[in-house]
């Protein structure tokens, strides 16, 4: 799950009107409360609408914002990758596991990934921090991938530098073919 990058970005606790410390039963009552206002054939029934977005985008996104919330693991990735968002102010490029440096300690039990900043420090990650956070590290040969251990389509890492205040985004495909 990946959040939009909007400049100005509705959260899925914005489109269901509800906090974000919401309990389950707060977010499914809200849910059923916006489907009901939002569903294309009550629209048609009435021709005075207060939704200045296409009808059936807005329907989408409530159906969207429900899945993602409606789930508590969904919601908990989501609620990281918000929080994440916020606090990752500029990005300074968006990297795939690819473009990393591959350095194995002695016995292989780590691996460290490393990418060169600009201003010649690094931005660096290990297998045990990317095990802490979600993700297996595979290495087949001299190739490596990297998996979420849930069911994720795509995610996404933000890693600082070591020395300056840029950050990089790793993207992680999680294509099984």
């Amino acid at each position: 799950m990946q959040l939009a990058n909007n400049t100005i970005h509705r959260t899925h606790y914005n489109i269901l009107n509800v906090k974000e410390d919401a309990n389950q039963e707060e977010i499914r009552t809200r849910y059923k409360s916006a489907l009901l206002t939002s569903h294309p054939d009550k629209l048609q029934q009435t021709t005075n609408s207060n939704h200045n977005d296409d009808p059936q985008s807005t329907f989408l996104e409530i159906l969207t914002a429900w899945e993602i919330l409606g789930d508590i693991k969904s919601r908990a990735l989501y609620d990281v990758e918000l929080r994440v968002q916020r606090q990752e102010g500029v990005i300074a490029d968006e990297i795939e596991i690819e473009d990393l440096t591959v350095e194995a300690s002695g016995d292989n039990a780590v691996v460290e990934l490393l990418y060169q900043c600009r201003c010649g420090d690094y931005f660096s990650v290990d297998s045990l921090e990317l095990g802490e956070m979600g993700f297996i590290v595979f290495m087949e040969g001299n190739k490596l991938s990297l998996r979420a251990q849930d069911s994720a389509d795509m995610a996404s890492i933000v890693l600082p530098c070591g020395s300056c205040s840029l950050k990089i985004r790793l993207m992680i495909n999680q294509d099984t073919s």
